[in-house]
């Protein structure tokens, strides 16, 4: 069984209170590691130790093309290492391993994006009236607290902690409890490539304690957060005391729009993978399937047909294509949802169950699940599921699509399929969401922004915007004639 610890200032050591958590897996519900249960005293010794190192300018004031080697460095050993990494993320977290294999590459291209990003301009000089030279530069924020779900262990935490680096932040990370393992082969990474003592510092335990001191310090100047909107709520609260800047993607509820004149079996396959990939456990899927009336029964009919096709299993298994939940308490959640489907009138037209037959009943395994026959004011319409279960919604016109699909509090992600060219920009462009597609769902890249409107988040991860929330714009003016102003007679 693993052992996992913290890592703080440079050295791998136990919750101060001796306390422990139980890793387990979700396929079988076997428990795979013991981890240090941190709390209050933990973050606090962590914060300490970030704020002196970002203060000494030990990694702050360190060039741009050294911070950049060493992000360089990480990537290379996520990939040497990547094979055993994805299969502690299938065995943490559940998903298949084909998906954690990607997530392996993705994060070591991350931190190649952002050490690339870091040496590139980022100022700017404008003219002026007076004889000054005025610019703008970019300096880091200072001590950053870095908290993150479950969904995507690995992957979410470098999206964090590859930019906050570039830029020339020290940081405290804390992943969720629940799904900790890849964590910690991280900051192995992190220790041997040899980030300097107190710039990287590892946090473990529950965000009621480990993450609201995080949000709450006024030794931590950013917070960058990626969960519910509850936490969400609770950390901008908490955030005011010393105003500290925030970022929060804080989950959708999309909507994906079949139009009758879309490419009818790439809609089918990409409501399929919108709604089922991850288990449905994504912030941005598509779950809420919109579709024209005109060809509903008719695409309602291959959807099931297809979804109960779907090979779902442990995701050791190489021929799984849908892995289990995460926890017995998101089944739980997931399950409760369901029912609600039910009584509140939707019609349960794929899936629905737990599954225990072929050896998965110690695992949290779900159904690919769809529901029809919707009205918008259900709770499995308006609320965030995030498992495999999907809502199917009827509309008749352009007008009609547009208007449902923005009847949520949720501003994240959203889909158009229509091979009319004009009728899908018109479309996306109407949607008050900050990540669409048109004719595909989900694919995501390290060069673009991340992030929704309304109630899914403020600010931008990844890309540009994402490397800019983790910096200050400073206003230099310079003057060429030096001589006084004259402002004073006397």
């Amino acid at each position: 069984m693993m052992k996992l610890r913290m890592y703080i200032n440079g050295e791998w050591v136990d919750a101060k209170s001796g306390k422990t958590r139980e890793i387990v897996n979700p396929a079988n519900g076997e428990v795979i590691a013991l981890s240090a249960e941190g709390d209050v005293d933990d973050a606090r010794q962590a914060v300490q130790c970030a704020r002196e190192a970002f203060d000494s300018g030990i990694w702050s004031e360190l060039p741009a093309a050294e911070r950049a080697r060493y992000l360089f460095a990480i990537a290379d050993k996520l990939e040497q290492r990547a094979e055993e990494i994805s299969r502690l993320e299938t065995l943490d977290n559940g998903k298949p391993l084909r998906e954690t294999a990607f997530d392996v590459a993705d994060a070591a291209a991350c931190f190649r994006y952002y050490a690339g990003l870091a040496t590139k301009p980022d100022g700017q000089t404008y003219p002026v009236a007076d004889p000054v030279q005025a610019m703008v530069v970019r300096e880091p924020v200072g001590v950053c607290g870095l908290i993150v779900p479950w969904n995507y262990p690995l992957l979410m935490g470098v999206w964090k902690i590859a930019p906050a680096l570039a830029a020339g932040n020290t940081f405290v990370f804390k992943p969720s409890e629940v799904t900790p393992v890849t964590a910690i082969k991280l900051f192995e990474i992190i220790e041997e490539v040899g980030i300097p003592k107190g710039v990287a510092n590892l946090v473990l335990g529950p965000g009621a304690t480990v993450g609201h001191e995080l949000a709450e310090s006024h030794l931590v100047d950013k917070i960058s957060f990626t969960g519910g909107i509850a936490t969400g709520r609770s950390i901008m609260k908490a955030a005011a005391g010393n105003i500290k800047k925030i970022s929060l993607e804080l989950g959708g509820k999309s909507p994906n729009i079949v139009f009758a004149d879309a490419d009818f079996n790439t809609a089918v396959d990409y409501a399929l993978f919108g709604i089922f990939a991850n288990q449905g456990q994504v912030c941005s899927a598509g779950s809420r399937l919109l579709l024209q009336d005109s060809i509903h029964d008719r695409f309602v009919e291959k959807l099931v047909e297809r979804a109960q096709k779907i090979v779902v299993g442990p995701g050791s298994d190489p021929d799984t294509e849908m892995g289990p939940l995460v926890s017995q308490a998101h089944l739980e959640k997931v399950l409760h949802y369901i029912e609600l489907g039910k009584a509140e009138g939707a019609r349960l037209v794929c899936g629905g169950n737990r599954i225990s037959a072929n050896g998965l009943g110690n695992g949290y395994f779900v159904e690919p699940t769809i529901f029809t026959e919707t009205t918008p004011s259900m709770r499995i319409v308006q609320e965030e599921i995030f498992g495999p279960v999907l809502a199917v919604q009827r509309f008749r016109d352009e007008e009609e699509a547009i208007r449902l699909a923005n009847d949520t509090v949720y501003g994240l992600a959203g889909g158009v399929f229509t091979q009319d060219g004009a009728k899908a920009m018109r479309v996306i462009r109407k949607l008050r969401a900050g990540i669409t597609w048109i004719n595909c769902y989900h694919p995501t890249y390290n060069e673009a922004p991340w992030g929704g409107y309304k109630q899914s988040g403020i600010g931008r991860g990844l890309g540009t915007y994402g490397y800019e929330e983790y910096t200050e714009v400073k206003q230099i003016n310079i003057q060429l004639q030096v001589q006084p102003s004259g402002w004073f007679r006397n």
